[in-house]
């Protein structure tokens, strides 16, 4: 695992080993908290914890540099928890076990954190080193940006001091972005009575795993398949047409993570548990012909299993699962002027039935609000014809691009004196914390960049070791060319 602390540029890789080593999931942040504070008093450096649970660390200028702008940087101390179905991670108490190969690093059978551990690692990168040549500096380390954007959606506003903002939560090198998709959280909730098992009957667990998933922001326009939309077909006929009943349901684990698997197990009457079973052989051969060529290891596997003591009463059943087949997911619009970007989408993340409960866990994106808000009737009339509970939360606003940023075009004209080529500047469909933080500070100059990021939010995260140099030169110069005050 510390073969990374090898890579250059060392500065970040060093640090980035350290927070490997520090339990992050998102929810769960009080050994990162406590460890960065810690980092920072060991070295001398200000730091802080802010009432929203973020950490600020401040830098005065190098001599000479002193009339500058205050510089931000910006990233997120959480990470997404996600792992193989075989791995035994506790992603609260264990540490990330990194690995080398070839041109990237992974993590074994788990995310590797490098979103947005890259971003906290170059901060503490350049806060420890008194011979770089910057202006006034601060650190702005964010809480639970994976999730609900705790950090800045609660911190007050006189946190930040800064006038430009270098957000590090991209993740191409080679790319920077001045838009992002605004996005809020939808939960559909039910409380219904069980019903007992008739016991002459059997049961069955049906299980879709091994599919890709992956960023439900970034990776939304890929046509990757979502188990638990998938599921929902498999079901419906199974209640419609093998007299099945629904026990249980899990499917995905986060809300900004296209669910990779999905489990259910149904009750049916012993003599219809064969014709089911070859109907499961059918179902994986209709969605092998869908998906086959995006979802190359798409699983689907049925087994006998012990018969459950209560199950979801049938109308009610029937009801959720014609609501998870109206419910809208994947890409709901593109930009109309940029049409290879996508506008607006939804993500259905989470779904849970069982021991007399039900929770629908969807993120809807939109870079305009209007065609959010007809996403969000859209879901909320599928899920209110079951019957069901549904609120919204974790609000944030999109970020609308300056093309007259100044530290956008100082940033050009850097990245192409030092690689010899444009970057490209762009508007993402990916949820950036950089329009909460603009919606309180109107006048901030912003621009989000970083190293080749991929696959994050599923166990295939991986950094590209060449671009966290190109990015660190890219950093380090912008830092050295910050406008004057």
């Amino acid at each position: 695992m510390s073969e990374i602390k090898n890579l250059q540029p060392e500065a970040i890789w060093r640090n980035f080993y350290l927070l490997t080593q520090v339990p992050r999931p998102s929810g769960h942040l009080e050994k990162i908290q406590k460890f960065l504070l810690d980092w920072a008093a060991e070295r001398g450096i200000e730091a802080h914890q802010d009432q929203a649970g973020n950490i600020l660390m401040y830098k005065s200028a190098s001599p000479g540099m002193e009339d500058c702008k205050i510089v931000t940087l910006q990233g997120h101390m959480d990470m997404v928890p996600q792992k193989t179905p075989d791995s035994p991670h506790d992603f609260e108490n264990d540490p990330i076990e990194t690995r080398i190969d070839g041109e990237w690093v992974k993590a074994n059978n788990t995310t590797l954190g490098a979103d947005d551990g890259m971003a906290v690692a170059t901060i503490m990168a350049i806060m420890e080193d008194n011979t770089l040549c910057h202006g006034p500096l601060e650190g702005f380390i964010t809480a639970d940006e994976e999730t609900t954007m705790y950090g800045v959606n609660h911190m007050a506003a006189d946190t930040l001091k800064g006038r430009i903002l270098l957000n590090l939560d991209n993740e191409t090198d080679g790319e920077m972005v001045i838009g992002s998709a605004g996005g809020v959280n939808l939960t559909a909730t039910l409380e219904y009575g069980e019903q007992d098992v008739d016991g002459a009957d059997a049961a069955v667990c049906v299980r879709l795993h091994k599919l890709l998933g992956g960023h439900s922001g970034l990776e939304i326009n890929k046509g990757r398949a979502n188990a638990n939309k998938l599921m929902a077909r498999l079901v419906q006929d199974a209640l419609a047409n093998f007299e099945a009943c629904l026990a249980s349901w899990k499917g995905g684990n986060m809300r900004n993570a296209i669910p990779r698997e999905a489990e259910v197990v149904l009750t049916l009457p012993a003599e219809n548990v064969a014709a089911f079973k070859e109907v499961i052989d059918e179902w994986r051969t209709t969605f092998v012909g869908e998906y086959g060529t995006i979802e190359p290891n798409l699983t689907l596997e049925v087994s006998d299993v012990a018969l459950p003591a209560k199950m979801v009463p049938a109308e009610i059943a029937d009801n959720l699962v014609n609501a998870l087949c109206a419910c809208h997911n994947g890409v709901y619009r593109f930009i109309p002027e940029v049409p290879e970007i996508v506008e607006t989408s939804s993500n259905l993340a989470i779904v849970e039935i069982g021991e007399g409960k039900v929770m629908f866990k969807a993120l809807l994106r939109s870079s305009r609000d209007s065609m959010r808000e007809c996403l969000e009737e859209s879901l909320e009339s599928a899920f209110s014809m079951a019957g069901m509970r549904v609120e919204f939360d974790g609000n944030y606003p999109a970020w609308q691009p300056n093309p007259q940023s100044e530290i956008v075009k100082l940033m050009e004209g850097v990245y192409r004196e030092l690689f010899g080529v444009d970057n490209k500047v762009q508007v993402v469909h990916a949820g950036l914390e950089c329009g909460v933080i603009g919606a309180l500070y109107p006048e901030m100059d912003m621009v989000s960049f970083g190293p080749t990021i991929r696959s994050p939010h599923t166990p295939n995260e991986r950094c590209l070791i060449a671009s966290v140099e190109r990015y660190w030169r890219f950093v380090l110069t912008t830092l050295e060319r910050t406008p004057k005050a």
